[in-house]
């Protein structure tokens, strides 16, 4: 199995790689200031502390608001992070989440710190060391498994490729939703009788959560037990919400503090919050809030034995801790074992420890964010696949320029999309209108993307205001890392202006935090502001879209990796406005191509009609 060794070594290697780029990048010390690692998004300084409680297994959990505007698109659900306080030992903990201004995140620590709620608190991301392990696991089990061994030749194309992977035998089908469109029916067909590996894949707004939810009740009703990951925590309540609300049985594992509070009833803590365990649960966590208190009755400065005499009540806090999670381990088994569908993201769903029980199928949403060793954690878990998702998104986010250059943050459903036989595109979006849908749809969907009926244009659509010759440069922000442009930013305030834009209604991104950092002091708080990467599976009426970028040489940087532009037109559902340089940005054949769709389809205007 030599392709199979030489695939699985270079991903290894990629791991190696991203964590020594993680260490070096989330550093605090002399070299890495504090002020370079908030410039360069790793960094949130200062919070403030706004709620602290005992959470899952009696662990610290802390809600914060941020009160200054940032870029927070590195800092997603479950990252591991870091707090601190300048002169502290930093603790260790986990993102919770982060949904504008306000977040919350969990300490791997026995108590607060002392300096939790003092001025000049922090939190930076820190080495994921648990994921990256667990990857490692995950890949270096693939060859003691001769099924996933033909898989991975299958996906890598290594492997002779079966004639065909469909059961015809199924019965025909019952459609609980009867709103699905053809492609959607076609799609949910194929996962019922799959005994391998299907893909639905489509751009925003074709319904693949739709189709998903559908498919997993057909596959219920077939009498199959089913496991669901997303590599985001919103994708995952999605799905959970709507098989919730057609009364599917579902337990959802993982981070259940922040989940929707119908979602939450259906969490391992929900389903047990009442029972004759629970209160088991409760009396150990009083006991550890006992030996809490006496510990904390040792301040900052105290000698030899006081200090002792403090880690034995703390180490006693860590031994309860671990007699709660085994008691909510042995308590979970039986949920798990009589539950229908399993929900959770994909490090959610190894921890959950669920390797004994037999899943029928695994189906993973927003496949084309989910990275390649990611996937291979939770194969083992499942007899036959569903990979979900658009690989003409932006892939998964990778630090490391050498580890990006072998191929780490090409994701699980970029890897497949061309091996796998049975791949089904949703072909009808009912997000945009048409004149905002029809580049993409031709450009990266071959044509092949309709528009439904009640979407059609109803006037101008997507316009181009063009900023070519006006002197409007790109330049370093005060942080001197990321690109500004300031006269972009001077027209989108007019244009807010003078269409009377709705700021509720409207979001501003750009590619470039530097211009997104500028925005967030000029307009208006209201305004979703935001990069391209972060503004990713969300949605706005209006987009105003600054490309930044205009020099004398051409130059477009990143803007060379198109599926960020698709990403970007796809986010307007009513209108969309680029600002740009035609004469920097027009060089390029893909943007020269949407240059001259927006002339056929909808309004092209100068800088020189407003008046600057």
């Amino acid at each position: 199995m030599p392709v199979t060794n030489e695939h699985i070594k270079q991903l290894l290697k990629c791991i190696d790689l991203e964590e020594k780029e993680q260490v070096k990048k989330y550093r605090l010390d002399q070299q890495h200031t504090l002020k370079s690692l908030k410039a360069v998004g790793v960094a949130l300084h200062p919070i403030c502390v706004t709620r602290k409680n005992f959470g899952y297994a009696d662990y610290p959990e802390i809600s914060f608001r941020l009160n200054f505007p940032a870029e927070t698109t590195l800092f997603r659900d479950g990252a591991a992070i870091e707090c601190f306080i300048t002169g502290e030992e930093p603790v260790k903990g986990i993102l919770i989440n982060l949904e504008g201004k306000t977040g919350g995140f969990r300490l791997f620590a026995p108590d607060f710190p002392d300096w939790i709620e003092d001025e000049g608190v922090g939190i930076k991301l820190a080495p994921d060391q648990h994921t990256t392990t667990v990857m490692r696991t995950g890949l270096n089990e693939i060859e003691n498994n001769r099924k996933l061994v033909g898989l991975f030749e299958q996906l890598h194309g290594t492997a002779v490729k079966a004639a065909e992977f469909l059961n015809e035998a199924t019965a025909i089908i019952t459609f609980n939703n009867k709103r699905l469109n053809e492609s959607q029916q076609q799609a949910v067909k194929a996962v019922v009788r799959n005994n391998d590996m299907v893909i639905i894949h489509g751009p925003p707004g074709t319904g693949k959560t739709t189709t998903l939810i559908e498919a997993i009740i057909q596959l219920v009703r077939a009498g199959e037990k089913v496991l669901v990951a997303a590599p985001s925590n919103t994708a995952v309540d999605n799905i959970a919400l709507g098989l919730i609300n057609q009364a599917v049985n579902v337990l959802r594992v993982g981070n259940s503090t922040k989940v929707n509070e119908a979602v939450y009833m259906h969490t391992p803590e929900g389903r047990l919050a009442n029972g004759k365990q629970q209160k088991e649960i409760k009396q150990l966590k009083i006991r550890a809030e006992e030996f809490r208190k006496m510990a904390l009755k040792y301040k900052r400065s105290f000698g030899k034995s006081e200090r002792e005499q403090r880690n034995l009540l703390f180490k006693e806090v860590k031994n309860i801790r671990t007699e709660i999670k085994k008691l909510q381990a042995y308590n979970e088994e039986k949920l798990y074992a009589e539950t229908a569908v399993i929900l959770g993201t994909p490090i959610g769903l190894y921890d959950a420890r669920i390797n004994k029980l037999t899943f029928h199928t695994l189906l993973i949403d927003e496949a084309g964010q989910c990275m390649e060793p990611l996937a291979w954690c939770i194969f083992p878990l499942a007899e036959k696949y569903v990979l979900a998702g658009d690989h003409l998104q932006l892939p998964p986010t990778v630090l490391s320029q050498e580890a990006l250059r072998l191929g780490l943050n090409k994701s699980i459903l970029e890897v497949s999309i061309s091996t796998v036989r049975q791949s089904f595109l949703l072909d009808t979006q009912y997000r945009m209108r048409e004149a905002i849908a029809a580049f993409s749809g031709e450009y990266f969907y071959k044509g092949l993307l309709k528009t439904a009926a009640h979407l059609a244009n109803t006037g101008v659509h997507i316009s181009f205001i063009d900023t070519a010759g006006s002197g409007f440069n790109e330049a370093h922000g005060s942080d001197g890392m990321s690109l500004q442009n300031e006269g972009e930013l001077r027209i989108v305030q007019l244009l807010i202006e003078s269409e009377s834009l709705d700021p509720l209604k409207t979001g501003f991104i750009s590619p470039y935090a530097g211009q997104v950092a500028a925005a967030r002091e000029i307009l208006s708080k209201q305004m979703r502001i935001s990069t391209i990467d972060s503004f990713q599976g969300q949605e706005k009426e209006i987009i105003l879209l600054s490309l930044v970028r205009s020099n004398d040489e051409n130059d477009i940087g990143f803007l060379k990796d198109y599926r960020r532009m698709n990403v970007a037109i796809t986010r307007a559902k009513e209108q969309l406005f680029i600002i740009a340089d035609s004469a920097t940005i027009g060089a390029d054949p893909f943007y020269n191509a949407i240059l001259t769709h927006i002339e056929r389809n909808g309004s092209y205007r100068s800088v020189w009609e407003f008046e600057l």
